[in-house]
């Protein structure tokens, strides 16, 4: 036997020896009920893809729709003569599609404006534990908006993309335990045609929602938008809305107060002219009714 089929052997053996010993390995953590760390996804921070007004860090799953009902009343400081604020009403009705674990996409009309818009959202980063995990998720949102009021002055030239707007938005929230969950997200909103040459086109804010679970069916939810670049001097404020989401079965249904009347970014980040401090917020409900329409096959992490 020459010296290269010795080393042959020796390396086989090695190898085989090597292999033994993994194999030992794992039997051994098999007996002992330990198994391999595997990655996986930290779910429901929120219970919904929107805190209340803005787009939260949740996303739905493939193949699901959710449609959903924005409901807002009149001004509370109205009196009694309104029902304070019942007897006026507007409303955003829209359709949310799940595409895959991290992408959806979306439509809706609102009464405000008679405005159309329209959403796609992404997350490349999803909060995680195990391997390769991440302390947080990162999402990107991208949104269209259309006016459909008719023209102020149709005597004159007007275009069509007078009426659009659009918003980016980036998202990063976690979860920080069962009960609470938080997120920041910057936000810029543009606007083909604005009122007058002083009024920019680009408006920035940052956004901050929250979800504090207070039982098994009942969190606290809020979302606030500060617009740092943007507002004009006087006649529009920060918007804030609070409420309670209330888990009824296949349906989750909120009850907030907001002092802006929009219900999409362009709107209640531009044009939110309630004060809290003057009791100008509206009270409201939304309404999320999730329905499968696609059977997929289970995703692995």
């Amino acid at each position: 036997m020459n010296k290269r089929t010795i080393n042959f052997f020796l390396v086989l053996s090695l190898l085989v020896s090597t292999t033994g010993i993994r194999a030992q390995d794992d039997d051994l953590l098999k007996l002992l009920g330990e198994e391999k760390p595997k990655k996986e996804r930290i779910k429901y921070a929120f219970k919904s893809p929107r805190v209340i007004n803005s787009h939260s860090m949740e996303f739905l799953n493939p193949g699901t729709m959710d449609f959903r009902i924005l409901h807002r009343f009149g001004q509370v400081d109205q009196g009694y003569k309104n029902l304070f604020g019942l007897d006026q009403a507007s409303m955003r009705m829209g359709f949310d599609f799940g595409v895959m674990q991290n992408l959806m996409f979306g439509f809706g009309r609102s009464t405000y404006k008679k405005e159309l818009d329209a959403f796609l959202k992404y997350a490349p980063i999803r909060q995680s534990t195990g391997p390769w995990s991440s302390p947080v998720t990162v999402a990107f949102v991208s949104g269209i908006t259309m006016d459909g009021l008719p023209w102020a002055d149709p005597s004159r030239k007007n275009f069509f993309t007078s009426k659009l707007g659009y918003y980016f938005e980036a998202i990063i929230g976690r979860k920080f335990s069962e009960t609470f969950s938080l997120q920041v997200a910057p936000t810029m909103v543009h606007r083909n045609l604005v009122a007058t040459e002083a009024t920019p086109n680009n408006v920035y804010a940052l956004g901050v929602g929250g979800r504090l679970k207070l039982s098994q069916r009942v969190a606290f939810t809020w979302d606030y938008s500060h617009v740092f670049i943007g507002m004009p001097d006087s006649g529009y404020y920060h918007p804030l809305s609070v409420g309670f989401d209330i888990e009824t079965g296949g349906h989750v249904f909120q009850l907030h107060f907001s002092n802006s009347t929009g219900m999409n970014e362009r709107a209640f980040i531009t044009e939110t002219t309630g004060r809290w401090g003057k009791a100008e917020v509206r009270f409201g409900f939304n309404l999320s009714r999730v329905f499968q329409i696609k059977k997929n096959k289970k995703h692995k992490e």
